[in-house]
């Protein structure tokens, strides 16, 4: 499948901002079956300089610094993208999960991926016992990894509300948990903090998945929003298999990665900081099109 991908991010300031330094990570990769096929990121005000670099994770990352003083900043990022994957039937015999963390914590590699690189606590995904706990119900003794992880992602699904308002960015995992409430970024770190209390190796991914609209009804554009899922190490053999716990599926054709890391911290499609006084507000317009 290709598709064309839109993603504009706008920032409005209630008076004028004289510096800011920004950091993009808004440029699709070329790995997990997908390849891109073109992008560009249109800015205004337009930067004094632009500098691009990869991260450890192998992320685009693109920095900026704009010093013209303005009242609005408009990113507005365009890509097309092919992806072909497989996903695993949901009932398919992998090995025991208990096999995966032991291969997992004798990696001996550093790089970006390894699986020993997300096996510990990150700065927004602590590894705590009551979470560990409710992921150990998934992981009978002898089981498979899959079958685990199908499980855990199914529960989450289930005794999980999708509620946008009942969470923001900084939302500590703790309350999530206790709340049951979130949205799919919250569902992603939950899950992989349960995977990592566990031992196995847990990556937190940030992207885009295309939206069918209801029989009858149109698409909306800018409809779309960026998407957050989990990436498990199944083991050597396997690999890496992603899993959607906000919509209790296996990672197919319909998501498009943007960028892998530990947590949001390590793929925050836009960050950066600001000279100015006042409130901001942030406005989020995403578009996938299937093109063929």
């Amino acid at each position: 499948m290709i598709y064309d991908i839109r993603h504009v991010t706008t920032y409005s300031y209630e008076s004028p901002v004289s510096f800011a330094r920004c950091s993009l990570r808004l440029e699709p990769k070329s790995s997990d079956g997908q390849q891109l096929l073109s992008h560009a990121v249109d800015i205004r005000p337009r930067p004094a300089e632009r500098t691009i670099r990869h991260d450890f994770f192998g992320t685009h990352t693109e920095n900026v610094l704009i010093e013209t003083a303005h009242r609005s900043l408009r990113i507005d990022s365009r890509s097309r993208v092919s992806v072909s994957r497989h996903a695993p039937d949901r009932t398919a015999q992998t090995p025991p999960w208990e096999s995966i963390r032991d291969v997992a914590f004798a990696a001996t590699s550093l790089g970006p991926s390894s699986p020993v690189g997300y096996v510990f606590a990150s700065p927004l995904v602590p590894v705590q016992q009551p979470v560990t706990a409710y992921a150990s119900a998934s992981f009978q003794p002898g089981s498979g990894i899959l079958a685990g992880a199908v499980d855990l992602m199914h529960r989450i699904r289930t005794d999980f509300k999708y509620d946008p308002k009942a969470t923001v960015i900084s939302t500590p995992l703790k309350e999530v948990f206790e709340k049951r409430h979130g949205v799919c970024q919250d569902f992603a770190h939950v899950m992989i903090a349960g995977l990592r209390g566990l031992g196995l190796p847990a990556a937190y991914v940030s992207g885009y998945l295309r939206t069918i609209p209801p029989p009858g009804k149109p698409r909306l554009q800018g409809a779309d929003a960026t998407h957050a899922w989990v990436s498990l190490w199944c083991g050597p053999d396997v690999g890496w298999i992603g899993f959607d716990p906000t919509n209790d599926i296996l990672v197919e054709n319909d998501h498009i990665v943007l960028a892998v890391g530990r947590d949001f911290s390590d793929v925050s499609p836009v960050d950066g900081i600001i000279v100015g006084s006042r409130k901001q507000k942030l406005a989020v317009a995403v578009d996938v099109l299937l093109v063929e």
